[in-house]
């Protein structure tokens, strides 16, 4: 078991929360909600060590495109790159802005 914190910068307010996806085999559910000061804040729980580098990755890439002022709570059961991405952009659309 492995806990990521990742931060960053972000300009977008946000409003409401999000909850899309579940811990389950091969899955992972993402949590979404407003940030308490002027930075996007993302806590990875994830059962498989040695991932960091990969999940820095794939969470630049949803920062390059998503600007919101959230912290994000992500619990991981081994999900691939191409799940957290779809999970992180499902639960950005579903937040209020």
């Amino acid at each position: 078991m492995e806990t990521l914190n990742l931060s960053y910068v972000a300009t977008d307010p946000i409003t409401g929360r999000s909850h899309v996806g579940v811990v389950a085999s091969g899955d992972l559910e993402v949590l979404m909600e407003p940030s308490p000061d002027g930075r996007a804040h993302v806590t990875i729980r994830t059962s498989i060590d040695g991932f960091a580098r990969v999940w820095t990755t794939v969470l630049d890439r949803f920062f390059e495109r998503f600007d919101g002022l959230v912290c994000i709570e992500i619990n991981d059961f081994g999900a691939s790159p191409g799940t957290v991405m779809l999970r992180l952009q499902q639960a950005a659309e579903a937040v209020v802005r």
